[in-house]
């Protein structure tokens, strides 16, 4: 079997390892997935690998429900890098105005990934929100939102980012999703770092 094949499938499983680890609550090896200088944007919270984990950490222990399902995927490898990109939906669980409802957001994580000493780590994860909705866990259940919140956030994952605030998380709000100059701007900078060059992120550099 050729390099670049070994490459792909090794890519691949870190992706998926990323999302079953990270759900089951197996920290210890989740953080296996992430460089030391890996740093997560999430709509809820965004730093370093280290951060997010303690993050989840104390989400999971007050009873914080989020799940991710994985489908499609693709990665660019251009020699130690790579870009991956993978279909996924975030599916979180919450009350908002004392009804239990669930919402699930579509997109496509954004990877920027390096071998170092022959291992691939995540060195940058940055969700591409493309369209989300908001359910009752019970049916006929009406959910009175308020217009006003909602329209603060951008479509791709604003009922998500509803939720995400009703609860009590400062939710980032330019996030890139599907259209527009930031989700152009992240494949730019995706095509820099296949380059070798270094990059910036979120007032953060790489390379």
């Amino acid at each position: 079997m050729d390099q670049h094949l070994l490459d792909q499938l090794e890519l691949r499983q870190l992706i998926d390892n990323w999302a079953i680890w990270r759900d089951a609550g197996f920290w210890e090896k989740f953080r296996t997935v992430w460089h030391d200088d890996g740093r997560m944007m999430a709509t809820w919270t965004q730093g370093t690998a280290d951060e997010f984990i303690e993050m989840n950490k104390q989400g999971w222990a007050k009873g914080v429900s989020i799940l991710h399902f994985l489908g499609g995927h693709t990665a660019q490898i251009a020699g130690n890098r790579a870009i991956a990109q993978t279909k996924m939906t975030i599916s979180q669980r919450g009350e908002v105005h004392g009804i239990l409802c669930d919402v699930v957001c579509t997109g496509r994580f954004y990877d920027f990934l390096e071998k170092r000493d022959g291992k691939w780590g995540m060195c940058l994860r940055q969700p591409i929100y493309e369209k989300d909705r908001m359910d009752p866990v019970e049916p006929g259940k009406n959910v009175p939102l308020e217009a006003a919140l909602l329209e603060q956030f951008p479509t791709g994952y604003r009922h998500l980012a509803y939720l995400q605030s009703k609860v009590g998380y400062p939710v980032k709000k330019d996030m890139p999703g599907l259209k527009g100059d930031l989700v152009e701007t992240l494949y730019a900078t995706g095509e820099t770092w296949l380059s070798g060059d270094r990059i910036e992120w979120a007032g953060h550099s790489w390379g």
